[in-house]
């Protein structure tokens, strides 16, 4: 059994250099040497459509390089082929072969990424709140007690997962959604009571340098703002670059804000993306999440079910349990979003809960504050409860962990049975009903 990591002097760690690679330095990575020149082209194919970022962190302590192409950290970073459907695959290799322009791949790569759902959701309309009839560029404010906030400083990550939900925010100037005024942030929290919740989400903020993070955060510490309760910050830092907290030139900057916070009577999560457990045998990454709790701060753990990288209820049942062990708490299990390169990594619904259940029920009830499998969806977050049979029809038993409307949290609603469906859109109402409770209530917002 790994033990408690106990906090080392500063000096025990050394950061090193940031060192990342994008898309056109994708054949400078040396590890890749060694791979074949067909498998190096249609990684580079494939990262003219997807934002591509990875950092020789990841590269020398997460990635098994004797297990590649398979290694599932290598799968989470480094673009694979059957991220993209036959056709889109085969125009742009036929692009790359010709020595195109700049342009000339920009133009074709947008077009195939308006086929892929680029923000789904209402991320880009739905979701926006208005300060005096105008939207708020960067926030989302779609559950009445939390309110997202997407930081410009923000928007990039120590590395791109593959599977990202965000994709779109990393491809070009007309699909991002951020914003960089503290002010208006601060306002609309005034204006807004009902709200309990932030969350500081991206990208990742924690590539922000701390006194950028103070601008949108120490405020918060003031009376006028008593009613924002608790601070989230999503992030796979941890992981990916888990110097942040520990040997970075402002990490202990970074770590005295999250104690003010603590003091100030916040509640602060930091909102931890860990796919595999792989990604836990850092030992700076343990370093880094005792860091962090000396703060009072906690830890909450999340990742989406993805195949090709963790459809595994073992892997997940040891990494809840590690998770645990660390003092860090498992929070949701997602199901693959509808956007981007789902068609690779996503599983049948049906899979997904037996997945989540055969991990689920290998752990001890101190772990099992997860929740899921989850689908963040238009409606709200919706949970797969359950596959059985009622009045002799099989259904999938569902339920909101969150909804748009607070009245439908937490009340079960069926679905027919149906082993292809991968999403909330395949699903149709069961018992011969026309729609879903909540349909009618949903398509009128």
């Amino acid at each position: 059994m790994n033990q408690i990591v106990q906090i080392q002097p500063a000096e025990t760690y050394q950061t090193p250099k940031f060192q990342s690679y994008q898309q056109r330095q994708i054949d400078k990575i040396d590890a890749l040497q060694k791979m074949p020149d067909a498998l190096r082209f249609e990684m580079r194919v494939v990262a003219s459509v997807f934002p591509f970022r990875v950092n020789q962190f990841v590269i020398d302590n997460l990635i098994d390089w004797d297990k590649v192409p398979n290694d599932p950290v290598f799968q989470l970073t480094f673009p694979q082929r059957g991220m993209l459907d036959d056709e889109s695959f085969n125009k742009m290799a036929a692009l790359l072969k010709t020595d195109p322009s700049a342009e000339a791949i920009f133009q074709l790569a947008q077009e195939i990424r308006q086929k892929l759902n680029p923000h789904p959701a209402g991320q880009m309309d739905k979701n926006v709140p208005k300060i005096d009839g105008e939207p708020v560029k960067g926030m989302q404010h779609k559950y009445k007690e939390t309110v997202l906030f997407f930081p410009s400083q923000g928007q990039y990550c120590h590395s791109y997962c593959t599977f990202c939900f965000r994709w779109a925010q990393f491809v070009g100037k007309a699909t991002r959604f951020n914003n960089n005024d503290a002010e208006e942030l601060h306002s609309y929290l005034k204006e807004h009571t009902e709200v309990t919740d932030l969350l500081m989400t991206g990208g990742d903020p924690m590539v922000m340098r701390t006194e950028k993070f103070e601008r949108y955060l120490d405020a918060l510490t003031q009376p006028e703002f008593d009613h924002i309760r608790t601070i989230r910050i999503g992030t796979k830092s941890l992981t990916f670059w888990p110097h942040r907290y520990v040997s970075d030139d402002d990490a202990s900057e970074l770590l005295a804000l999250l104690r003010r916070l603590v003091k100030a009577g916040k509640h602060v999560s930091i909102m931890a993306h860990i796919n595999h457990i792989q990604e836990l045998r850092s030992e700076v990454t343990r370093e880094a999440i005792a860091r962090i709790r000396e703060t009072g701060a906690q830890i909450r753990t999340q990742a989406p079910l993805l195949n090709n990288i963790n459809a595994d209820a073992d892997m997940w049942a040891e990494m809840w349990k590690e998770q645990t062990q660390l003092g860090m708490i498992p929070y949701y299990m997602f199901i693959e979003r509808d956007t981007g390169a789902k068609r690779y990594f996503e599983l049948p619904l049906y899979q997904t809960w037996e997945i989540f259940r055969d991990a689920y029920k290998q752990v001890s009830g101190v772990s099992r504050t997860v929740r899921g499998p989850s689908m963040s969806a238009g409606p709200g977050k919706v949970e797969i409860s359950g596959v059985t049979e009622v009045m002799g029809e099989k259904v999938f038993v569902l339920r909101f962990i969150q909804a748009r409307n607070p009245e439908w949290v937490q009340r079960p609603f069926f679905a027919k049975y149906d082993e292809k469906a991968t999403w909330l859109d395949d699903l149709k109402p069961a018992f011969n009903e026309e729609k879903f409770f909540w349909q009618d209530e949903y398509e009128s917002m």
